[in-house]
């Protein structure tokens, strides 16, 4: 059980070019799929309403649609990674696509934002072997995750759940900036945050949890 919401160690330690857990102990909230018109702003008004600083992993061609949004991620003190251009699969595309999904992201990123991309997040948690190179070619820092919430079931006793259980002080956190969670997004950050703060631990930013 404990696998589906924390990797095994023996998973990490495999690929251990990738961060899984922060280096400072603190908690760092991340948002996947992003921007995106329904669920960006209240994210971010969230956000800043607690002073919280996330890392959004956003897909390039909601960047280049929602330019404003990304925009907004940035004026708020966010940081924004790599999530590839349009959600395909590593494993599923040929070695130029694989290429082209993160370069072309880099690519509208910087132009549309004058930003330049230190992290990414492969689209569905799916990598492999070759991926590492990959990153190391378009010189990004590749993270996962410790705490995969679920949300995207649009549940929140599920999000509950995963918070209360498996929760540490130097989780990275998944919620997703799409569709799917618009329901509970405001209550599944109102649920971490709670939770971080009862236990004394600290949200804290990208780059001081990933280095």
């Amino acid at each position: 059980m404990k696998y589906l919401y924390d990797p095994p160690g023996l998973l990490k330690s495999m690929f251990s070019e990738f961060y899984w857990n922060t280096t400072n102990n603190k908690v760092l909230l991340t948002f996947d799929d992003g921007p995106n018109p329904e669920t960006t702003e209240i994210i971010l008004k969230r956000l800043e309403e607690e002073n919280v600083k996330s890392l959004f992993f956003c897909v390039g061609e909601n960047v280049k649609k929602y330019n404003s949004l990304a925009k907004q991620i940035l004026a708020n003190g966010h940081s924004i990674g790599n999530h590839s251009f349009n959600h395909k699969i590593l494993n599923k595309i040929s070695v130029d696509e694989k290429s082209f999904q993160i370069k072309e992201t880099n690519k509208i990123v910087k132009e549309n934002l004058g930003y330049n991309i230190k992290y990414f997040r492969p689209a569905h948690g799916r990598f492999q072997l070759s991926t590492a190179s990959i990153l190391k070619e378009h010189n990004l820092k590749g993270v996962m995750w410790s705490l995969l919430t679920y949300d995207y079931k649009n549940d929140l006793e599920v999000v509950k759940f995963a918070v209360k259980k498996y929760l540490r002080n130097n989780s990275i956190i998944v919620l997703h900036d799409s569709m799917k969670p618009k329901n509970i997004i405001l209550d599944s950050i109102n649920i971490i945050i709670d939770e971080v703060r009862n236990r004394n631990y600290q949200l804290g930013a990208a780059d001081e949890c990933l280095n």
